[in-house]
């Protein structure tokens, strides 16, 4: 047939384009025909000769090809049998032949397309280079039948057989199991020893991939047959144990593990989960990463108090007596813990309060805390926010991260191991925030009394009941506390300490307990009161006692170094000389009073650390008229001495003050110490005093301070800190207050003993200021001391 075939080139065929298959000849295959063409195109072959050239689509996908979408060389085949399917489709067999270029595609007025045949066959003569690669290539195939185990052994027999070298290579090239493209490439080529040099590179290629497999393969199956092997013999183990009625270790610890679960009655939700992880556990070898994270999870879970409780103690006088042994003043807060105390006795069932205490460092804040848990027979924990920027330290971490642990929150009660105890968050006001979340923001669900029943840590990632808590935290001031997080909280003030409650809590507190710290006894040492009145005087200037202790403590370091150099058994007394030799030079030592002096007012100021003085300086010279305003002073303060000198410039008759002195002036406004930035509006009338001086040449009295806010009307309104400016103006030596009229509620926060020996004098307009402040009697003669 070939011979025919030959004879009658060029010869006009009908096309079969193929989909999913590369036909080379001297291959028999089946195929499956669906398409209307091509069941035409078998039709006709069928009629004349059986002849078809057979030739495979670049795209499978495509329905209807036209030329383009067709390798041009493809294979004449002789159609062997053709068997019609019930579904309208045609199942034939058919047989490779010669490989053939087409060239003109002609769709027939039949329907079925038919092309012009050109055979490509090439005599080759044999040679030892074509022997060479022949023999190279059965070897190649024959590691590839070996690797390959899709491809029948048997295969290789046959090859041995084949003489002719383009026979050989389309025989192995129909076998291989490579892509389309690929097959095609040797398909085109018409050389017999170039097609084998082809085909020996792409059975390289396939060999090296081949081997990849098999590496990868063998080391899956080790790792599987290992796994396989550990299971079977842990499985193996476990039988042989239930025979014995005996467990592992490892089965021993789970089991513990389950008591211990059940045992810490949980939540029913927390239980769920814990259980469920248990289980996970269990089924995991002991040492595997997912087994570490997950045991250390249920660890977590065991050690958290989900049920346990400290028992209060509910003795009103018990408690009243403690707070009062170890705490000298602070009535306010003592008063809120016995009523909570009262409230508890009579309901038997309260939410732990959120309070916060806001005062100047040194006042007995966080300490209080410690004695209120003493009071109330509860454990006591503290963590310190000062600094904390990342969300996750107070809820935690979410497991997905290598390392994560709970918050603090959860930290410390596992700690503490009761779920309610007192728990002090020192330095509330010192939280920053980053990229990394607000921690103020996630403590509103802590400290939320409708909400902390429900707290959810990150890493826990079940609900955690915190009402029974007792929350108390700290802070020096709430400007830097969001709003929110102080609504939540209720505010109880602790204020400076007066000489006289400092005298006290030196004697009763602070003296026995350094004595205490440094070996010493009262028959050895022994510190009056007017050492300790000096040191507060001239060593320490504070709103607490944090440095009176530290100045007390100096001086029985040098007196334990005397007692044990020079062996001195007499009692060493303390007085006011000594307290110059041990501690030298004072630090803080005040000035005389000196004489009343035109323009400049003392002022009261209320700080972090407590409350202040603050001196303020006017100066008047010739200009055009501006106001020059130094001393690192804020917005707000800046704005009041605007202010101030508006109201001044509006009512200049009033005050004595010419209409034309303005023009031709310029005012200078200093505060002194530039270094520190001051703000806030509580200066307006210290500042409109010390104006109104500089410009009438009126001096004002030292031994006033006065502290407002005042408006352009001239009105002097309210001001915050009122005890802490009084008892500044008190430990400064000033006797005569000026303040805000609206102030007179806060009188009642003042000592008895204060309020007696000071006077204060509430106003409510500028002009009352006025008549108290300017010594009439020293006035100077001057254009401005006219009234």
């Amino acid at each position: 047939m070939a011979e025919e075939i030959k004879n009658a080139v060029p010869k006009k065929l009908p096309l079969l384009p193929v989909r999913d298959v590369v036909v080379f000849p001297y291959m028999v295959l089946p195929l499956i025909v669906g398409r209307e063409k091509s069941q035409k195109a078998l039709d006709v072959a069928m009629k004349r000769d059986r002849i078809i050239l057979l030739a495979t689509q670049k795209k499978v996908q495509t329905e209807d090809p036209v030329k383009e979408d067709i390798y041009e060389v493809g294979t004449v085949a002789e159609i062997l049998q053709l068997l019609k399917m019930p579904d309208g489709s045609s199942k034939i067999l058919v047989e490779g032949m010669k490989r053939a270029k087409f060239g003109n595609f002609i769709t027939h007025p039949e329907g079925y397309i038919e092309v012009d045949v050109d055979l490509l066959a090439v005599e080759t003569e044999m040679t030892p280079e074509i022997e060479a690669l022949m023999r190279e290539t059965i070897s190649l195939f024959e590691k590839y039948i070996r690797l390959n185990p899709r491809l029948p052994f048997g295969t290789i027999s046959s090859l041995n057989a084949i003489e002719e070298p383009g026979r050989l290579a389309d025989v192995i090239a129909a076998h291989l199991l490579i892509k389309n493209p690929q097959k095609q490439i040797i398909l085109d080529t018409v050389q017999p020893d170039k097609r084998l040099e082809k085909l020996i590179e792409i059975i390289n290629s396939e060999l090296e991939i081949l081997n990849i497999e098999k590496k990868i393969q063998t080391r899956v199956r080790s790792q599987i047959e290992k796994s396989q092997k550990e299971y079977y013999l842990n499985e193996q183990m476990k039988a042989i144990q239930k025979e014995l009625r005996q467990k592992d270790d490892y089965a021993k610890e789970m089991d513990e593990l389950k008591k211990k679960i059940k045992a810490v009655k949980m939540t029913p939700e927390a239980e769920e989960i814990a259980l469920k992880e248990h289980a996970r556990l269990e089924k995991m070898m002991p040492f595997s990463p997912e087994a570490t994270v997950i045991r250390t999870y249920i660890d977590w879970l065991i050690a958290v108090p989900w049920a346990e409780k400290t028992k209060d103690n509910l003795d009103i006088q018990h408690a009243e007596e403690i707070l009062n042994e170890d705490h000298y003043g602070l009535d306010k807060v003592k008063t809120r813990i016995l009523e909570y105390l009262a409230v508890c006795k009579m309901t038997r069932k309260l939410k732990g309060p959120i309070l916060c205490f806001v005062g100047p460092p040194g006042t007995g804040k966080t300490s209080i805390g410690k004695s209120i848990s003493r009071s109330l027979g509860r454990k006591f924990v503290r963590i310190s926010l000062g600094g904390v920027r990342d969300e996750a330290e107070i809820r935690g971490h979410r497991r997905t991260y290598i390392g994560a642990l709970p918050g603090k929150i959860i930290q410390s009660l596992r700690k503490a191991k009761s779920k309610n105890p007192i728990f002090l968050m020192d330095e509330v006001d010192k939280m920053g925030m980053d990229f990394r979340g607000d921690p103020a923001s996630a403590l509103l669900e802590v400290l939320d009394p409708e909400q902390n029943s429900t707290f959810m840590d990150h890493y826990l990632d079940v609900e955690f009941d915190l009402s029974d808590v007792m929350f108390i935290t700290t802070a020096n001031t709430l400007y830097s506390i969001p709003p929110a997080l102080v609504d939540r909280m209720e505010i109880l003030e602790f204020h400076s300490y007066t000489k006289e409650e400092k005298i006290h809590i030196a004697k009763k507190f602070l003296i026995p307990r350094q004595m205490k710290e440094h070996g010493v006894s009262n028959e050895q040492v022994k510190i009056t009161d007017e050492a300790i009145n000096f040191i507060i005087k001239e060593y320490t200037l504070e709103a607490g006692v944090r440095n009176l202790e530290r100045e007390i403590a100096n001086i029985l370091r040098k007196v334990v170094k005397e007692i044990v150099s020079e062996k001195k058994k007499e009692a060493i007394e303390i007085t006011e000389d000594k307290v110059k030799k041990y501690l030298g030079i004072p630090k803080y030592h005040k000035d005389e009073k000196s004489e009343n002096q035109i323009g400049v007012a003392t002022g009261l100021a209320w700080t972090e650390v407590g409350g202040d003085i603050l001196a303020i300086e006017v100066a008047v010279m010739p200009g055009k008229g501006n106001l020059m305003l130094t001393g690192k002073l804020g917005e707000v303060m800046k704005e009041s001495a605007t202010a101030a000198l508006s109201h001044i410039r509006s009512n200049s008759k009033k005050f004595g003050i010419p209409d034309n002195y303005f023009k031709d002036k310029e005012i200078h406004v200093h505060v002194p110490e530039g270094a520190i930035p001051k703000d806030g509006p509580s200066a307006g009338i210290t500042i409109a005093t010390a104006l109104i001086s500089a410009i009438t040449n009126k001096p004002v009295k030292k031994d006033v301070a006065m502290t407002g806010e005042i408006t352009l009307r001239g009105r002097v309104l309210s001001i915050g800190g009122f005890k802490e400016k009084v008892l500044a103006a008190y430990r400064s030596g000033i006797h005569t207050i000026i303040f805000p009229k609206e102030n007179l509620k806060d009188m009642e926060e003042i000592s008895l003993e204060i309020r007696n020996k000071m006077k204060f004098i509430p106003v409510k307009t500028i002009d009352e200021i006025v008549e108290y402040v300017f010594d009439v009697k020293s006035k100077k003669n001057g254009k401005g001391s006219r009234r």
